[in-house]
């Protein structure tokens, strides 16, 4: 069955790059940046687990286009300046076994944890929704238009920057609540200029970073958008948008869109939601791609759950020309190889089930976060990590990554005055 999966098959994308099969890494936070929020040995050596996996595309975890701006303490961020020496080493080490390196780059807006003393702006001053762990997230700023325009321009910088340093493409972050996707969604924008209101407007920032990135990185640089199929939570963004936004990036030549869905608030991307939808146990959000695909020329990607051989050619029989793996590649780097030596093998997603679902979804993803940095430490990793221990050693881990990155950042701004 493997030797003739389609799964294992190349395919072209629309800018004449050919990817060696349909299997993508995708982009999982791992908080393990070395000093300066620049990739280190910790991420090197992960990074070659993946690079050695078989697999036919390695998408980078979030790479902050700000440094003020973090999603979380231990982030990489690519700014103009920033030496490339680093990132040089990353791609080369992603590429070192015939992947594709793509560079996933992003903005938290306002999903930023107040103690990283960091800026945290989003379209409209509407804080997040998180019940008793809303207190954990920094007050949001509404931006200016000048506040919008430099985002903008930090966007196209990073992606220019990332093509210098020898990635294949960048995938544009505009998902599971973070600055992009509080554009578009009229829960978080509800502004009254060219910024908000109609659909048009809300995705007006996506549409020019998209735009002026084809613009200035050459024609065979990939240039993917992460997007939320829905928002998952009542009156928010809905899938109907995502088909206009997506028919909206067709025109610009996306290469491919990569479906998802949620945020902080409504975690659809581990299979938890805020208004009654039911996703599926595997390939959450296959049904809104088979949806999208009759509606766009747009090569489609998803994630979301993959574990399993079987259900990753279902999504490529159904209307996807990539799978994207995230969680079980944390626990099993070598996934796609191993689905070669035995059909059946099926990977570990791990699944809190404590009553809280907010704590539920951070135990998750302390889960991973810890098998993360067992791979980056040369260990192997723990088929089945205590929920509880993994929360407790991520928060020791945060905070020690979070005490660096405010006193860097501290010292940076400083300096940036004299």
């Amino acid at each position: 069955m493997s030797v003739n999966s389609k799964i294992y098959t190349p395919y072209t994308l629309p800018c004449g790059v050919s990817v060696r099969n349909r299997l993508v890494k995708s982009a999982m936070e791992e908080n393990m940046s070395s000093a300066g929020n620049l990739p280190g040995s910790a991420l090197y050596t992960l990074y070659r687990y993946w690079a050695h996996g078989n697999l036919g595309m390695v998408i980078t975890g979030n790479v902050m286009v700000d440094r003020e701006a973090m999603t979380g303490p231990g982030g990489v961020a690519l700014e103009k300046e920033t030496p490339l020496e680093a990132f040089e080493r990353w791609a080369k080490i992603i590429k070192s076994n015939g992947a594709l390196a793509v560079m996933q780059i992003n903005h938290p807006g306002r999903q930023v944890f107040k103690n990283m003393q960091g800026k945290a702006i989003a379209p409209s001053a509407v804080p997040l929704d998180m019940g008793k762990h809303s207190k954990l997230f920094a007050q949001p700023r509404e931006m200016t238009c000048a506040d919008i325009h430099e985002v903008c321009q930090r966007f196209v910088q990073t992606a220019k920057q990332a093509e210098k340093a020898g990635f294949d493409g960048v995938e544009i972050h505009a998902a599971h609540g973070y600055l992009l996707t509080q554009f578009l969604s009229p829960l978080t924008n509800q502004r009254q200029d060219e910024w908000g209101g109609s659909l048009i407007n809300r995705a007006r920032l996506l549409i020019n970073i998209v735009s002026q990135v084809r613009a200035v990185c050459p024609k065979n640089f990939i240039v993917m958008v992460k997007l939320n199929s829905a928002d998952f939570q009542k009156n928010g963004f809905s899938f109907d948008d995502a088909c206009e936004v997506v028919n909206r990036l067709e025109a610009l030549g996306v290469d491919v869109v990569e479906l998802s869905g949620g945020s902080y608030e409504a975690p659809a991307m581990q299979g938890q939601t805020r208004d009654n939808t039911t996703l599926a146990r595997e390939a959450y959000f296959l049904e809104f791609a088979q949806t999208l695909e009759s509606k766009t020329d747009i090569p489609l990607m998803t994630t979301g759950g993959i574990k399993r051989a079987s259900v990753a050619e279902k999504v490529i029989g159904q209307g996807c020309e990539l799978v994207g793996l995230a969680s079980a590649l944390a626990f099993t780097p070598d996934l796609a190889k191993k689905w070669q030596q035995e059909w059946s093998y099926s990977g570990v997603i791990p699944d809190c089930t404590w009553r809280d679902k907010s704590l539920a979804s951070l135990a998750n993803m302390a889960m991973v976060r810890r098998q993360l940095r067992r791979l980056g430490n040369n260990l192997t990793t723990l088929r089945n990590p205590s929920p509880l221990w993994s929360l407790l050693l991520d928060l020791m881990h945060r905070k020690a990554m979070t005490k660096r990155d405010v006193a860097a950042n501290k010292r940076h701004r400083e300096n940036s005055t004299i």
